[in-house]
């Protein structure tokens, strides 16, 4: 499964090795042949050359890394009851709420490669729930997000009934759940080990800003 996504890296060429501000993540010159066969094994699904740094950090526990290779290849990065606009929606709207500079700007330029426009793109990153640029179903979508984000514990039968009353199904908001609370413990990882943002959204198109250079987080 070769993602338009990590083919336009690979046709970027070779990026700079991943540097990890606060715990070494594992590079491929220090992996284990368990971890280096896990590596081989990702480029060869993905078709991206380098291994992505957040995958270096699970490296660290070579089943975890196994465990999550085979979740972004199984939810993540495939359609499933949500398409991948939508997954990528999410994505960058948790990651931006929980400060992840480094997974924001990822998925801020997934959103973008699965036909997110720039004013999308910036109301995902802002969480602004009442953003005309989402529709009226991406927006319920939202709010629903940032709650679980927040405060997940005061979810309810009805925030569900005010999905379904915007036209999603339970298998939509079931993985919608499952996203947004898989992003909060990737967000973290990420923000523990201290993985800087890649600057993808500055590069990807002439109008798109860097993380950076937006200073939303």
């Amino acid at each position: 499964m070769v993602t338009p996504e990590y083919q336009q890296l690979a046709e970027r060429g070779p990026s700079a090795p991943v540097q990890a501000e606060n715990l070494p993540v594992v590079d491929e010159a220090q992996a284990s042949p368990e971890v280096a066969e896990l590596y081989a094994r990702f480029r060869e699904s993905f078709g991206r050359p380098q291994i992505p740094g957040i995958l270096q950090c699970f490296a660290t526990h070579p089943p975890l890394l196994e465990h999550m290779m085979g979740l972004a290849q199984s939810m993540l990065f495939t359609d499933g009851a949500l398409g991948r606009l939508q997954k990528e929606l999410i994505a960058t709207a948790v990651s931006s709420r929980n400060r992840c500079a480094y997974c924001t700007d990822s998925h801020g330029f997934f959103l973008r490669v699965h036909g997110g426009s720039p004013d999308l793109l910036d109301a995902a990153i802002a969480c602004d729930t009442n953003s005309p640029s989402f529709d009226p179903a991406q927006g319920a979508l939202i709010c629903l997000v940032q709650k679980i984000t927040d405060d997940s514990a005061s979810i309810t039968s009805d925030d569900v009934a005010s999905l379904r009353a915007s036209g999603w199904t339970d298998l939509q908001i079931a993985e919608a759940i499952h996203v947004t609370a898989l992003f909060a413990c990737f967000n973290r990882v990420v923000n523990a080990f201290g993985l800087p943002s890649q600057d993808l959204l500055g590069t990807c198109k002439p109008e798109a800003k860097s993380i950076t250079e937006r200073g939303s987080l």
